[in-house]
């Protein structure tokens, strides 16, 4: 018997950061650590959180996911790689740092861009690791030996290799289009960047007089200081009302300016008046037709968000919505304003400044994506990658489908630098190097370096080989690790991550970046709502961690992370499986008190009794599930059904029953049931240390006495083959202690009660079985005797019930009102057939189906089959009552 016995709880809070300290020290999540000799490589890139974050459920559930398949691929042997790192996130870095520095009373402009981006690099090194810190608190065994930023020097130069390629292939360009224009920041941002808010807005309607003429038509819009830059306005030309206009000019009422009236599919007859005025260079829309009919475009906004000299003279310099409020008051007063109707909209707000976006028309560099994009949708048709759940293709093909070009340069700072260099005249030198440029330009020619930056989505969209030492392709790492195995994310960047990385890996590396993309869902919070701030909804992870520990928080997500469906998470599940743990911990500290050591001499094929039979043949079936829920990114499959090993078959079913023969006289058996436990319970902390690394490495270094590797570079265990296998015994115990305790249960029988179990009909094997074990049936079913052949008929007070081949009655009438069972029972189905009912009705419902989330579809259904289960056995009850 081992002298260590556990301690009486496991401490998290101790154990997990020793544990992981140890282990980080000890080099053990380096790439290739513990690979077996000419092992296949396995390699995940992580999705660089941005350096000024911090974790949040997103990040917990998406890095528990990657970890569980690192850890488990690392201990088959495989050589891994968990190549991690940080993106340089231009926008709310550069934003943190004017804030520390507004506190000061210093304004970038006064420190200028080379200063301003020095103090970015000294928050970087003291500030912006946060979440690097907290990935260690979760548990991530990345290797962080190799942690890379996105504006490090190997990957900055990586961005100057295929910046400069893109552009001497004809790719890469600069344009005057629309953009989504930050009027607090003064910069571009991406699609991603901007959030549709709800408003209850209005729609004001104009009168635009026709030249030379009385008639006027009516304009509706919910802009109305873009009045200034119309050119022209638009009818269907199908639309007859108007096509006496058609080739007329109006008169904008603001300026007086005349606009063609033109027809374009665009205008709706069914939408407002079936007249839209066309503004090219403040509406997405409007600037196709712009480019369509060839329209003149007129900017009438400054960077800041105020009206240029494009409009009149007293709207100058005023604020958007200042001019807005003076442009109506002076129509109402010149009776061109018809009238104002509620019209609520959505309306794009910037996620860093909060601040309505503007569609603007300004210079920008953009990537001519098209040719990228047929080539990335051929690849992925052809099978090159796999998206898991499959439906998550559909997005990515609408996507890559009639793309647009991608507008890649910022107007920040912080971020890197185009390389481009103009000379007096304008005239553009691409370049790798100031050198470069000047060798083009040649001597003597003063170059001025571009002052946008890149969008951070270019340099990220190069994550999976620029990490790996590329453009320089003979080295070890790109050659060992790229293309990699999986890509772990989120669907809302499908297409600003997923689908450029697709692109450019396939252009600059002539392979496919990864080979299956598995797309994570949604954390929600319990009521299947999103979390948010304002809501006050949202859940810390790291909170979470610090109350019940990162292996249950861990647990809590694979268990809920079924493919295709939200989690909804609550602070009650997480406690729910922080007791698992504990089941687990008193599970091994009862097995090590009772002489259960583990032996990696002891041979598990060699045990005789049926109780050991039929945990290893439990054993084997998890085995055997495990990996198959791994290889098939069922995660949340791979969590229960160690969770149901566990909990029910070795500590509800197997420790019961090994009791007697752990503490009992007979010396042989109680030696076999101390090993095969001890091995079991081995076996159990291997299959779960990729979810819950910290408690079954503590576990498994306690319940030994041999100097043994840690489980993180341990091999799963192998199915056993037992010759002479007698499981089957047990098999038909286990299933009849759980048929009547469900019975007990179901019609409320006290605990207390121990009854006799009268048999009527069983098979020769089933009655054998039932007298190898009668001690282990009456025990555990709380039974004090069992009679065979029994012959009770309809008498009064006995419940009958079939479990397998074996028909059976309980004597309940002196412990339980029958009839008052008989009662409560037929309202409990009368309710559950009501319910059925209603379900099947909503799921037949059309616009249910139409309206309701998939959530709460596939909830409904769940829920339906549960409860047709429900009346089957409530039937089968209430028949035998």
């Amino acid at each position: 018997m081992t002298e260590k016995i556990l301690d009486k709880h496991f401490d998290f809070a101790h154990f997990e950061q020793e544990i992981y300290a140890l282990q980080e020290q000890a080099g053990y999540f380096k790439a290739g650590c513990n690979s077996k000799d000419g092992a296949e490589t396995y390699c995940i890139m992580i999705p660089p959180p941005n350096v000024t974050g911090s974790l949040h459920m997103g990040h917990a559930l998406n890095n528990t996911l990657q970890d569980i398949l690192i850890r488990y691929h690392r201990m088959q042997g495989f050589d891994t790689l968990w190549q991690v790192g940080c993106d340089h996130a231009g926008i709310a870095t550069q934003a943190v740092v004017e804030r520390q520095l507004d506190a000061q009373n210093i304004k970038k402009a006064d420190l200028g861009r080379e200063k301003f981006i020095e103090k970015i690099w000294e928050w970087k090194e003291h500030s912006g690791g946060t979440i690097m810190r907290q990935l260690r608190r979760l548990g991530a065994s990345a290797d962080f030996s190799r942690e890379r930023f996105t504006m490090d020097e190997g990957l900055s130069k990586a961005v100057l290799e295929v910046f400069v390629s893109l552009y001497n292939q004809g790719l890469i360009y600069k344009d005057k289009r629309l953009v989504n224009w930050d009027c607090h920041l003064q910069t571009a941002i991406s699609d991603l960047e901007v959030v549709p808010t709800d408003i209850k807005g209005s729609l004001w309607h104009f009168k635009y007089q026709i030249e030379n003429s009385d008639e006027h038509i009516i304009i509706a819009t919910t802009r109305p200081e873009t009045m200034f830059g119309d050119t022209a306005i638009a009818v269907n030309p199908n639309d007859e009302r108007y096509q006496h206009l058609v080739g007329k000019m109006a008169i904008i009422p603001a300026n007086g300016r005349k606009i063609p009236i033109i027809t374009d599919d665009y205008a709706d007859p069914e939408t407002g008046t079936g007249a839209v005025k066309i503004t090219p260079a403040h509406d997405f829309n409007d600037f196709q037709v712009g480019q369509r009919h060839q329209l003149e475009m007129i900017n009438i906004l400054n960077s800041n968000g105020t009206l240029n000299e494009n409009v009149p003279l007293e709207y100058q310099g005023l604020d958007r919505f200042d001019a807005r409020k003076k442009l109506i008051k002076a129509l109402e007063q010149q009776e061109i304003l018809v009238e104002i109707k509620p019209h609520p909209t959505k309306i794009p707000h910037g996620d860093r400044s909060g601040t309505v976006i503007e569609p603007y028309l300004t210079d920008q560099w953009y990537v001519n994506v098209a040719p990228l994009a047929d080539r990335a949708l051929k690849a992925v048709d052809q099978g090159q990658a796999t998206f898991i759940p499959y439906n998550w293709k559909k997005t990515y093909d609408n996507w890559l489908t009639d793309i647009q070009p991608w507008c890649i340069s910022r107007q920040l700072w912080w971020g890197h630098q185009i390389p481009a260099w103009y000379d007096d005249n304008g005239k553009v030198y691409v370049a790798k190097s100031l050198e470069e440029a000047q060798k083009q330009a040649g001597e003597g020619i003063k170059l001025t370096q571009d002052t946008d930056v890149l969008d951070t989505w270019f340099s990220s969209a190069l994550w999976p080989f620029s990490t790996l030492g590329y453009p320089d392709c003979d080295n070890e790492f790109y050659k060992k690790y790229y293309p990699t195995n999986v890509l772990i994310t989120g669907f809302d960047i499908i297409f600003f991550w997923v689908a450029r990385m697709i692109m450019t890996g396939l252009h600059f590396t002539d392979k496919m970046p990864f080979k299956d993309i598995y797309i994570h869902a949604l954390v929600r919070d319990e009521k299947g709502q999103k979390m948010s701030k304002s809501k006050g909804n949202v859940i810390d992870p790291l909170d979470l961690i610090d109350e019940f520990g990162a292996d249950a928080v861990r647990f809590t997500l694979t268990a809920m992370a079924a493919q295709g469906r939200d989690l909804k998470l609550s602070k009650q599940r997480v406690e729910g499986y922080r007791n698992f743990g504990t089941k687990i911990w008193n599970a091994s500290r009862f097995a090590q008190m009772n002489g259960a050591v583990y032996c990696p001499d002891f041979k598990p094929e060699t045990t005789k009794l049926a109780l050991s039979h039929w945990i290893i043949s439990r054993l084997n079936a998890t085995i055997q599930s495990t990996h198959q829920a791994i290889k098939t990114y069922r995660f949340n499959e791979y969590a229960n059904g160690l969770y149901k090993f566990i909990w029910q078959d070795i500590c509800d079913n197997f420790i019961e029953m090994a009791k007697p023969l752990l503490m009992g006289d007979n010396p042989v058996a109680k030696k076999e049931i101390q090993n095969i436990t001890a091995y079991v319970l081995r076996c159990a902390y291997v299959m779960l240390h990729p979810i819950m690394p910290f408690i079954t490495e503590k576990l498994a270094l306690e319940t030994t006495n041999e100097p043994l590797k840690p489980l993180i570079h341990t091999e799963f265990p192998l199915p056993i083959i037992i010759n002479n296998n007698r499981s089957g015994d047990i098999d038909i115990i286990v299933n009849l202690i759980e048929d009547i305790r469900s019975l007990r249960t179901t019609l409320n029988v006290p605990a207390k009660g121990i009854l006799s179990l009268y048999i009527s009909a069983i098979s020769t094997e089933s009655r054998e079985a039932i007298e190898r074990n009668t001690e282990i049936l009456e025990r555990m079913a709380r039974l004090q005797g069992i009679i065979f052949d029994a012959c009770v008929g309809t008498q009064s007070g006995f419940i009958s019930f079939v479990s397998g081949d074996i028909t059976a009655s309980l004597p309940l009438g002196d412990l339980i009102d029958i009839a008052k069972e008989k009662n409560r029972l037929d309202k409990e189905l009368a309710k559950t057939q009501s319910d059925i009912q209603s379900m099947e009705s909503r799921l037949a419902n059309d616009n249910f189906i139409a309206k309701a989330t998939d959530d709460v579809i596939d909830e409904t259904k769940t829920r339906l089959e549960e409860c047709q289960h429900m009346v089957t056995r409530l039937n089968k009850i209430i028949q035998n009552l």
